[in-house]
């Protein structure tokens, strides 16, 4: 039987051949090849002779034909973004000209009393945001202002330090108090129960993503894990791309898995489940049974289509993109497809994911930490069949729940300040320790589950190994220099590290972009020698970091044209850390578990410098000890906290 395809392709080129000999009177016969090609015998009606054309590369030329429906359905795509960006844009254009006259006629048009009420609400929450912008730089400005006459006037009388310490805390309450007013006003905004222009669009993206998939899957999690970033609404409708990403039919599984292997998928395994355990942007999950041993095991297939229609989804959305960034000033985004152009055709080799995978898996064992990478089968136990291609990885199953459904954490006892700490120290470990590192541990690639000898212990399982980054050891050694600075709090350090990544005047931004917190609390930290900052209460804390990097949004663009290109992934990775870490509560200083690795990453680096000194070496082994000795006075203080009564798990 012919497909539709085939037979399309057997007219097209009939005409094609038809046409070059029709001048010469030549016959035409179709025959088939051999591998399953078409062959064209052309018979001369002149002088007895026949000629016989055989096509070049019908393979290759039947591979270009079959990009034809691939391209369409990528055209489609297209046009349904373009249908979502100009609807986004002209509702938050209207938006924006309701919002400075909510009580206007056109207001009332437009969005009607539920939403005129949502307006007036948003007003209030505007009108503190720039009362608290306006308050975080005063306190900001007297922090340095402080820090300044502290180092020039340490011989002032006691009543002038005083008066500068009453200036500082009040400029902080009163910081932190419109914090407060602000994150009540946001709680009140967001438990009403009328629908936002964020929750509108929020919506319109999410079904754009979930309608063209693949590629749209991807960059619509990424934007999930930008908290401090977008609006609530969107964060919490995109998160649950992470868990509900579209499936591929059984049929098409079979196809890629006969493609890629060279047998149907019951051929090769036993009990392989027709619907998927899990599915992702790139691909999906079925479980089977090894033929020869009975394991369980998990096999990744990657979506039909998408390897062939990635690089045109890619080329749509970073050209919607940057037509936003030029009409829209505070529509940044554009280096999220910076970064996934080069990164996705790595991601969409799975051999590249099961070489990553060993190599994580190796170095984790050598650390000691609690931490499973599933086990890759490149081959059968005979050795007879491949059983891992660019499309098909086949694992060794691992169970675990995502790292975030604190509720499961608690019912089976596991602590969270554990869990948090271990997820903490892992990737901590690949980036100062190995430099292979993993940049995309969103929720549903950290599974957690008890550990299986060490009752009431956690233990990662740690999946999907597509998109990982190789770091430079300058590189390391930069970034672990300035990690060691700003857990001491030295800010000459911290300007030292910054500049060798390229960074100058903006050496406090950086520092607050990997932290998620405002740098004049590096500064109070180095006046109080604290490894512990000083956080506002309840929601006040979080309304001062979201306002913190809105407020320097467009800089923090500016940063990312200046850090070299593997900041970008690390960035990456705080953003998917950070987003686990509030889900489980924040119950871990990430500043201190990062500086314990940093540190000693400092260390190596100095002792294995060829041109180093012994007084340099002792230097450096005091420095480290200096902050071991700190790091573990504040772990053992906690310790104790977590002890006693006052302490709530």
């Amino acid at each position: 039987a012919t497909s539709p395809a085939s037979t399309l392709h057997n007219a097209m080129m009939f005409q094609v051949v038809a046409s070059k000999v029709s001048s010469r009177r030549f016959g035409l016969a179709v025959t088939s090849c051999v591998g399953g090609g078409v062959g064209y015998h052309v018979y001369s009606n002149e002088g007895n002779q026949t000629a016989l054309l055989q096509l070049q590369s019908v393979r290759a030329v039947n591979e270009h034909l079959s990009l034809v429906f691939p391209t369409m359905e990528a055209l489609l795509r297209a046009g349904r973004l373009a249908k979502t960006a100009v609807t986004m844009a002209v509702d938050y254009q209207l938006y924006f000209m309701t919002k400075k006259h909510p009580d206007s006629f056109l207001s009332k048009m437009y969005s009607g009393e539920e939403e005129c009420e949502r307006q007036r609400a948003e007003s209030l929450i505007c009108k503190l945001q720039e009362e608290l912008d306006q308050a975080q730089a005063t306190y900001v400005e007297g922090s340095n202002d402080d820090d300044s006459a502290n180092k020039e006037t340490i011989n002032d009388d006691n009543a002038a330090e005083q008066n500068n310490e009453t200036k500082s805390k009040n400029a902080k309450q009163h910081m932190l108090s419109i914090a407060n007013q602000l994150a009540d006003a946001e709680d009140a905004l967001e438990s009403g129960n009328f629908s936002s222009v964020h929750e509108r669009n929020a919506n319109r993206l999410l079904q754009l993503f979930r309608a063209n998939a693949g590629v749209y899957i991807k960059v619509g999690q990424h934007l999930a894990n930008l908290d401090l970033l977008l609006p609530q609404e969107y964060l919490t409708r995109l998160s649950s791309l992470f868990d509900d990403a579209p499936v591929s039919s059984y049929e098409d599984v079979c196809t890629v898995v006969k493609e890629d292997l060279g047998s149907c998928p019951h051929e090769l395994f036993d009990d392989f489940s027709r619907d998927p355990i899990a599915s992702a942007s790139l691909a999906q999950v079925h479980t089977a049974r090894c033929k020869e041993t009975g394991r369980k095991l998990a096999i990744k297939v990657q979506h039909k289509g998408l390897r062939e229609t990635s690089k045109g989804d890619l080329f749509a959305v970073t050209a919607v993109v940057r037509i936003a960034e030029n009409l829209f000033d505070e529509f940044n985004l554009g280096w999220i497809c910076d970064e996934m152009t080069p990164q996705l055709p790595k991601e969409l080799d799975f051999t590249n994911e099961g070489n990553n995978a060993e190599a994580a898996s190796a170095h984790l064992q050598k650390t000691g930490l609690d931490c499973v990478v599933p086990h890759v089968l490149w081959r059968s136990t005979t050795g007879e069949q491949c059983l891992t291609s660019e499309r098909v990885l086949t694992m060794e199953f691992e169970s675990g729940f995502p790292a975030t459904d604190v509720e499961r954490i608690d019912s089976i006892g596991i602590c969270r300040r554990e869990t948090a700490k271990l997820i903490s120290s892992v990737f901590n470990a690949q980036i100062f320790e190995n430099g292979l590192v993993h940049c995309d541990p969103h929720q549903s690639n950290v599974l957690l589950r008890e550990h299986p000898k060490k009752k009431g212990k956690p233990q990662i399982v740690l999946v999907d190994h597509g998109l990982y980054k190789r770091l430079d050891p300058e590189f390391q050694e930069s970034y672990a220099r300035l990690w060691t600075g700003i857990v001491m709090a030295d800010i000459s350090a911290i300007k030292g590290a910054c500049e060798s990544l390229g960074v100058d005047k903006m050496y406090p931004l950086l520092a607050a972009m990997l932290t998620s917190r405002p740098f004049d609390e590096v500064i109070e930290r180095s006046q109080t020698g604290s490894l512990d900052a000083s956080p506002a209460s309840g929601g006040g804390d979080k309304a001062v970091i979201k306002l913190y990097a809105q407020r320097y949004l467009k800089e923090i663009i500016d940063m990312l044209d200046i850090v070299p290109r593997q900041m970008l992934l690390i960035f990456k990775m705080n953003d998917c850390l950070r987003h686990v870490d509030y889900a489980l509560g924040s119950p871990s200083n990430n500043l201190v578990i990062a500086g314990k690795y940093a540190s000693k990453r400092v260390l190596d680096s100095d002792i294995s410098h060829p041109e180093g000194t012994m007084l340099g070496f002792f230097k450096s082994w005091i420095q480290y000890a200096n902050v071991l000795f700190r790091i573990n006075s504040y772990e053992m203080w906690h310790w104790l906290s977590s002890t006693s009564i006052f302490y709530n798990k």
